[in-house]
């Protein structure tokens, strides 16, 4: 299998105390995915591709948004922490069902959206975080940042030298990607068309300055 067939459902961020359990931070909305026995694929951090191995019982940490899982052959804490980092996978064909108007995250990713009203490009789809209501990251084209003023991306002039200004160097400026947060309920995103590969929203007043 390649990568694309494969959903990362969770990541190692650390080992949980001395016989091997480790925590998971999930990208999973579906928590059997921690939490019910059988087969998962583990990537560890540099690894080119996924290995097998078996989740055998997993819990909650309340309040944390965290899962603590038990692995076949992750018997201490040093083989936990090795795995730091490591991608929790299943394969793509291991989808669960959804209901209508529900979504895998990573379908959502790289879908181009659109303001409804106007037909505007507004960016893409690159994340998708869950904090209360979910949110779509949406990083803005390029003609929506700072290149509308090229002349911030050129190297700053050098400066007349000074006693201060000698031990500072010219830095070149960069234009970072600029992303934004939209609220993804029906309300402000209508339309998610999987096959056109495009969202479209009704922003309110303010969401997207």
């Amino acid at each position: 299998m390649n990568q694309n067939e494969w959903i990362e459902i969770g990541h190692i961020v650390a080992a949980q105390g001395l016989d091997g359990e480790v925590r998971v931070y999930p990208d999973s909305d579906f928590p059997e995915r921690f939490l019910e026995p059988g087969t998962r694929w583990i990537q560890p951090l540099g690894a080119k591709a996924p290995q097998p191995i078996e989740l055998l019982e997993g819990r909650l940490i309340p309040g944390k948004g965290l899962y603590v899982v038990t692995l076949d052959g992750i018997d201490t804490r040093e083989q936990a922490e090795a795995l730091q980092k490591a991608k929790l996978l299943v394969p793509v064909s291991d989808r669960p069902q959804l209901e209508d108007n529900e979504y895998h995250v990573q379908d959502l990713l790289g879908l181009e959206v659109y303001i409804q009203e106007t037909g505007q490009n507004l960016g893409v789809v690159v994340d998708l975080i869950t904090a209360g209501n979910d949110l779509l990251e949406v990083k803005l084209l390029s003609q929506n940042n700072e290149e509308e003023n090229p002349e911030e991306s050129e190297v700053s002039p050098k400066p007349t030298p000074n006693r201060k200004s000698k031990i500072k160097k010219p830095r070149r400026k960069t234009n970072r990607p600029k992303t934004i947060l939209i609220p993804f309920v029906q309300e402000i995103v209508p339309v998610v068309d999987l096959q056109k590969g495009r969202i479209e929203i009704t922003p309110p007043e303010g969401l997207i300055e």
